[in-house]
């Protein structure tokens, strides 16, 4: 069960609008093939309840009404009602898992809050609603309090209650107790569906998901890109991978599709995937030693079962200071480049060069480096930018009037844009409007400046595209930011042309 559209939207700062949640729960279910997803929780906002029924009409077009679930509370009818006018058919009842919750924030017995469950859960059964109850602090409940564990579970055994789930609050528990809480459950209640809901406090939630699995819980609780409240919840890629790697268990969910869902809800969240994070992070299939790119062109030495095939990615080879032959000819191929060994030690003592200053270089450099370095044309440069003006007045509107080569004929076009770099673009689309020839999609623009706070110091600009399906990067350094864009977007050009 992925909860990203309510537990993972607690993560500080991240609020999703109606149609994103619409559209992650079509990604999740329709695409990847999640069993259940939790969209939200019950009497929070107006916002909330319209994102609700937003998305109920669209499950219910599309058969997977049984497959949305909210939270609600213990709180009569309130909850219940809420629920049932948005339109949704799975309540997951948030419980007290631990004698402190119960009787210090309710302020109430065990005996008073089973009563209290009890009469919740049969009202949902005459309305309708599918219950599953969570046991909110059960870690510390079996850590503090089991006997009140134990009491509850009795208590709400024999209720209509499809599944009950157990959380890791906190997120206090490690392989070797989630094991053994998980499997006592197990144990003493063998006839119930457990399902285990982990947080990742001590960055041990896919672990712990880990050890509950083997215990013999029949489901898992996940995030896209371990998105929730504090440290977060289990990454749904990671523990997928674990699943179908570690424990070789099968699931319904289409490993292809993960990266796809994963860049949809970093956009939605603004919260930035780390380059290094299993599965979906940028670098993870990338090879950066030189002795690997050799070792994977040997019978794929430096592979484990993680290909990024798998998970609708390519592997790549960094270009940098610990680059060697290997790595830059395993990205020449990719280009379809031949080069004589002295040539490639050339090169390779270049990007070796540009790799010690901190540099990113990137496959779409390899020709310009050679260009440089050998001092012919590796590449035909098709385009040229012959004469370009910016203004930027107060007021007004930037405006950026250039002139083009373009296969040796010269256009010339102005434009006003947002910025500098806008106008810019605007003036060059025109042009390629107006020769009919297609211009890639511009998806994102980073700066980076190297650190010491220099003033005259290089800024590089690295611009991602995508052009007729296809997505790649272009560099450009330059003292001045709207130049190395500039000077990205050239290389661009000539790239696709």
């Amino acid at each position: 069960m992925d909860t990203t559209l309510r537990d993972g939207e607690q993560t500080s700062g991240v609020s999703f609008s109606a149609h994103e949640k619409v559209s992650i729960a079509r990604q999740l279910l329709s695409d990847l093939g999640v069993n259940r997803i939790e969209i939200a929780s019950a009497r929070v906002s107006e916002g909330e309840y319209d994102a609700v029924k937003l998305t109920v009409r669209w499950a219910e077009r599309a058969g997977y009404l049984s497959r949305l679930e909210v939270l609600g509370f213990v709180d009569g009818e309130t909850s219940l009602n809420w629920i049932k006018s948005a339109g949704c058919k799975v309540m997951n009842l948030l419980c007290k898992g631990s004698f402190k919750h119960v009787t210090e924030q309710l302020r109430k017995t065990p005996e008073q809050h089973i009563a209290d469950i009890t009469e919740v859960v049969n009202k949902a059964q005459e309305m309708g609603i599918e219950v599953n109850v969570y046991l909110e602090d059960w870690s510390n409940g079996m850590l503090h309090s089991p006997e009140y564990v134990y009491q509850l579970m009795d208590g709400l055994k024999d209720l209509p209650i499809k599944r009950f789930m157990l959380p890791d609050t906190l997120g206090i528990l490690n392989p070797r107790n989630t094991y053994f809480f998980c499997k006592e459950m197990l144990t003493r209640w063998p006839k119930l569906h457990f399902d285990f809901h982990a947080h990742n406090d001590y960055d041990l939630a896919v672990a712990n998901v880990y050890s509950a699995i083997v215990a013999g819980v029949k489901g898992v609780h996940t995030t896209v890109n371990g998105l929730g409240e504090r440290a977060g919840n289990p990454p749904l890629s990671s523990v997928l991978a674990v699943i179908h790697d570690q424990l070789k268990l099968k699931t319904s969910l289409n490993e292809k599709k993960i990266n796809q869902v994963s860049k949809l809800v970093e956009t939605y969240s603004g919260i930035h995937i780390s380059t290094n994070k299993p599965i979906v992070g940028e670098h993870v299939f990338t090879q950066c030693a030189g002795i690997h790119a050799d070792g994977d062109a040997k019978n794929n030495l430096y592979f484990n079962d993680l290909l990024p095939e798998r998970f609708g990615r390519t592997r790549e080879y960094a270009l940098g200071k610990t680059s060697g032959r290997a790595n830059i000819r395993k990205n020449l191929e990719s280009l379809g480049i031949e080069m004589d060994e002295e040539s490639m030690r050339k090169v390779t003592e270049r990007i070796i060069e540009l790799g010690d200053k901190k540099e990113a270089v990137t496959k779409e450099d390899l020709p310009y480096i050679i260009t440089d370095v050998l001092r012919h044309d590796a590449i035909e440069n098709k385009i040229k930018l012959l004469n370009y003006s910016l203004s930027l007045t107060q007021g007004l509107k930037p405006v950026a009037s250039l002139k083009i080569e373009i296969e040796g004929k010269a256009y010339e076009e102005t434009a006003s844009g947002d910025g500098q770099y806008d106008a810019f673009v605007r003036a060059l689309r025109k042009i390629y409007k107006s020769l009919s020839k297609p211009f890639p999609m511009l998806t994102n623009y980073s700066v980076s400046i190297p650190p010491g706070g220099r003033t005259d110091a290089f800024v590089q600009t690295v611009i991602s595209w995508n052009h007729e399906g296809v997505d790649f990067k272009t560099r450009g350094l330059d003292a001045d930011q709207t130049e190395a864009a500039i000077k990205a977007t050239v290389k661009m050009l000539n790239k696709i042309a």
